[in-house]
């Protein structure tokens, strides 16, 4: 294991996809990238996220993260995602993934 980056990001159900590394504090961030549940959909397991697909290429484009507040959903801000954070959308990307699990 590489000790600067011990965070293990896989794609679920796609073995064949290398898993992408991250650094120790991916393990809060990737919340950030996770798309909200849809209605009537299972709970996905513990470290596992959806990914929208229409949002990966807003964050290419655009190099930020819209982020709403949980208390005020009137309050939201951009903010630049950091150079792993665009490795990890760029891993998503190039490999059309829309289902992470973080280890």
């Amino acid at each position: 294991m590489n000790d600067a980056l011990p965070i293990s990001v896989h794609a679920v159900g796609r073995p064949t996809v290398p898993v992408c590394r991250m650094p120790a504090r991916f393990r809060t961030d990737v919340a950030y990238f996770g798309a909200s549940p849809i209605a009537g959909e299972k709970r996905l397991p513990a470290g596992e996220y959806r990914i929208d697909p229409a949002s990966i290429a807003d964050w290419l484009a655009a190099g930020v993260l819209t982020l709403v507040s949980p208390l005020d959903a009137t309050h939201v801000a951009e903010v630049e995602i950091t150079e792993d954070q665009e490795r990890f959308v760029h891993w998503l990307h190039s490999h059309t993934i829309t289902h992470v699990r973080v280890e």
